[in-house]
């Protein structure tokens, strides 16, 4: 990859490794359902109006099913998941668990898409979800049911991205990314008003959510998909997904760094493992051929 792919690599790499940072301060305030739905509905119009000043195409009319189906399965169901995990885990937790979903979305290709579990991808799931158990059990949480149900809900987001990638590859849509970035999380919002409104409403918010809840919705939920987007056209949709090798790292710093979090061995043996796993469920035998890669990336 050239010097500038690297650098949007390591720069995506950071903002959604410290997204789980200001999930921790924000969901105490907020509750899971409201952040998720302010963090969608934000960075959703946000995007909605940069296309719109671009006077980008995005196609509404024709595809609001697709763009409603990805915003509830990429963005609202695993953004309301991470944010009630985020009750109860620490940050470090939160982002090694979002390292699972290449793993998950290994076995959703195999199952919808026809690709073959070769023996190494299916020794890199071994090695992954061997990590997950350790770190589940890595302290400094005491693993009692609700930090199970905790470890549960951040699995579950992993699992949805996978499945709203695979699902993308398997419709073959022409949709514009940044489209989908925003459309999507603007019908995720209007998906979860509704049910947020339910919700206990939060007090007044402080100068400092208001100040995570916009970096949280506007760096680490719009600009980081124009970086994503940006990288898959690049270097293609498998080389952007190594942006999963660096967050669990990075993932422990900030947590030691902006909340106090503590860091033992064994957080880390299961980050070796979990990045192991992925490297290895990530592994191709050939790069395939330019033309064919460029075909494939639509939406992804």
């Amino acid at each position: 990859m050239r010097a500038a792919d690297i650098a949007r690599l390591v720069a995506l790499a950071t903002i959604w490794s410290l997204s789980f940072v200001f999930l921790r301060v924000l969901v105490p305030q907020f509750g899971p359902l409201w952040t998720a739905t302010l963090r969608v509905l934000i960075a959703g119009v946000a995007l909605a109006l940069w296309l719109r000043a671009i006077n980008a195409h995005a196609g509404l009319r024709g595809h609001w099913r697709a763009y409603l189906f990805l915003g509830v399965v990429n963005f609202a169901v695993p953004f309301v998941l991470f944010a009630y995990a985020a009750q109860r885990l620490p940050a470090s937790y939160l982002v090694i668990l979002n390292a699972s979903a290449p793993m998950f979305a290994a076995v959703a290709s195999a199952v919808w898409l026809g690709d073959r579990l070769t023996p190494v991808k299916t020794l890199g799931l071994a090695v992954g979800a061997a990590g997950v158990a350790l770190v589940s059990r890595a302290g400094p949480v005491v693993p009692d049911a609700a930090v199970a149900l905790a470890v549960g809900a951040g699995l579950g987001a992993s699992l949805f991205y996978a499945l709203a990638g695979v699902w993308l590859k398997r419709q073959r849509l022409a949709l514009p990314s940044m489209a989908i970035a925003a459309w999507g999380q603007v019908l995720a919002a209007l998906t979860l008003l509704p049910v947020a409104a339910f919700a206990p409403l939060p007090p007044p918010p402080s100068f400092a959510a208001i100040a995570n809840l916009l970096l949280l919705a506007l760096v680490c939920s719009a600009v980081a998909y124009v970086l994503y987007f940006r990288l898959i056209a690049d270097v293609g949709p498998t080389r952007a997904m190594t942006v999963t090798f660096i967050m669990p790292a990075l993932g422990l710093v900030w947590g030691a760094l902006f909340l106090d979090e503590a860091v033992t061995p064994a957080m880390v043996a299961g980050v070796a493992l979990i990045v192991a796993g992925t490297a290895a469920v990530l592994r191709i035998a050939r790069p395939p051929p330019a033309g064919r890669e460029a075909s494939r990336q639509a939406g992804v």
